[in-house]
């Protein structure tokens, strides 16, 4: 487990799969992701089932205290993990909407910095945003990455072209706590 204020992020286990499922077949989740069809049982336990053996990421469910209990409510990865570059590429979503606007994403974000940074010695880890999520777009922001560049209408949503950003962010730019 690696603990943060108010949250945790652990890994993730096979019986969160339906919790997947579920989030991941509601389109307002969905919007924000690059899967664009809906999910099945199946195919989500074929993809647990590739990823527990990869070395180029690592998977954690987010979850927060509440009262007594920790709540599951999103998924965060530090994926495609360049270890001779030292590079890796963040990807979060918070699947519990009742959670969307809370600051849960930042803080979960800021945990996994820290981690990549300082337990598994990676000097950048980057990310693409959605030119219409601005409320990722604020998230990384306050997380401390930056905007390095665009792909011009890159993802096609809803009957139309969005560009995706490019964001970054470097060990020496990170501030325990974020910027925001």
């Amino acid at each position: 487990m690696i603990y943060g204020e108010g949250l945790r992020l652990r890994a993730i286990e096979r019986e969160d799969i339906p919790r997947f499922v579920r989030w991941f077949n509601d389109p307002q989740v969905r919007g924000f992701l690059l899967m664009y069809e809906p999910l099945s049982r199946a195919k989500e336990e074929r993809w647990f089932e590739e990823h527990l053996t990869r070395k180029d990421e690592f998977l954690f469910a987010i979850e927060v205290k509440e009262g007594e209990d920790w709540v599951h409510i999103g998924n965060l990865g530090l994926h495609r993990i360049d270890w001779k570059n030292r590079v890796a590429t963040l990807g979060i979503v918070i699947g519990e909407k009742a959670y969307w606007n809370r600051g849960y994403g930042t803080r979960a974000v800021l945990v996994a910095l820290e981690y990549a940074f300082f337990e598994l010695g990676l000097n950048r880890v980057e990310l693409e945003a959605f030119s219409f999520n601005q409320r990722a777009i604020r998230c990384y922001q306050k997380a401390g990455f930056r905007h390095e560049g665009v792909r011009r209408q890159a993802l096609f949503r809803d009957g139309r072209y969005h560009d995706v950003l490019i964001m970054g962010i470097l060990r020496e730019e990170f501030s325990r706590g974020g910027s925001g």
